[in-house]
């Protein structure tokens, strides 16, 4: 795999980052991940704006200005011969002297590496079992609005869930809410009312959430964002998760519960790839 840091391409396993980047000591940088269909991007702006929203509260420089970020990914999957793919774009703060204060650390660091990802018209990826997180999300935390590099509490809570024999781990807010799964939003048919947990509850801005959410709307269904304990699964009609990679992905089983495939949730997967192929015709 050729990889960009910081103004060069090279072969992967020759890359490095500085021992005293503070994304590597404190987390202290971003992320995003993009999709990229047939060498088009998807939704592109959406992820750049996220970008430097996180970028701005956190006081991080991005080195690149957008059209040059999209150039540098185009000739990323172009030099990686990758037309269908996931484009990550890792920014730090960058090296700096010891300590939490960010001063003096003023170069910053950026990486994009792209990843093998499946076609638009491939198979749908199996679903998913979830095994609910010992672990608990802060509510009205600044930070769950940006895809910050310190994710360590996710990382936990999925090893817990594999540890389980589960795939994903379910995260519950301190007020014992549904927010999201450790790696995507979080979504439920209840009495043929599709719902999802608001972002208040400490659910992360995704970008495929809020583009599902817009899609079916405009077609005229009902969406709600709710918030609802975990009790409420029990009786859901179908249940599928959001996230970049995987677009719309159905969930089969909560900690060791076994769901039955859900018509809707075909549904729901049928349309986002219609309106996949229509943004990306656009």
């Amino acid at each position: 795999m050729t990889v960009y840091i910081d103004g060069q391409w090279m072969p992967a396993e020759q890359a490095r980052v500085s021992i005293f980047d503070r994304s590597f000591l404190y987390g202290d940088g971003l992320f995003e991940a993009v999709r990229v269909y047939g060498g088009r991007f998807f939704l592109w702006k959406e992820h750049l704006t996220r970008l430097s929203r996180g970028a701005f509260s956190l006081g991080i420089r991005c080195p690149e200005n957008d059209a040059r970020l999209h150039d540098l990914a185009q000739e990323l999957i172009d030099r990686n011969q990758r037309p269908d793919a996931i484009v990550r774009i890792q920014l730090s703060r960058g090296p700096g002297p010891r300590g939490y204060s960010p001063r003096g650390a003023d170069q910053p660091t950026l990486v994009l590496t792209a990843h093998p990802a499946s076609p638009l018209d491939a198979e749908p990826p199996p679903p998913v079992r979830l095994q609910t997180s010992s672990l608990r999300l802060p509510i009205g935390n600044p930070l769950a609005a940006h895809k910050t590099a310190n994710k360590l509490l996710q990382v936990l809570a999925k090893a817990e869930a594999e540890a389980a024999g589960a795939d994903d781990a379910l995260l519950l807010n301190e007020s014992g809410h549904v927010a999201e799964t450790s790696t995507a939003n979080f979504f439920w048919f209840g009495n043929d009312h599709l719902c999802t947990p608001p972002l208040a509850d400490g659910a992360l801005p995704g970008i495929t959430r809020d583009f599902l959410l817009r899609h079916l709307r405009n077609r005229g269904w009902s969406c709600s964002e709710v918030s609802r304990g975990p009790e409420a699964l029990s009786s859901a009609q179908g249940i599928f998760l959001t996230l970049t990679g995987h677009g719309v992905i159905e969930v089969n089983g909560i900690n060791g519960v076994t769901l039955a495939p859900s018509e809707k949730v075909g549904q729901v997967r049928r349309l986002f790839l219609e309106a996949v192929r229509a943004e990306l015709s656009g």
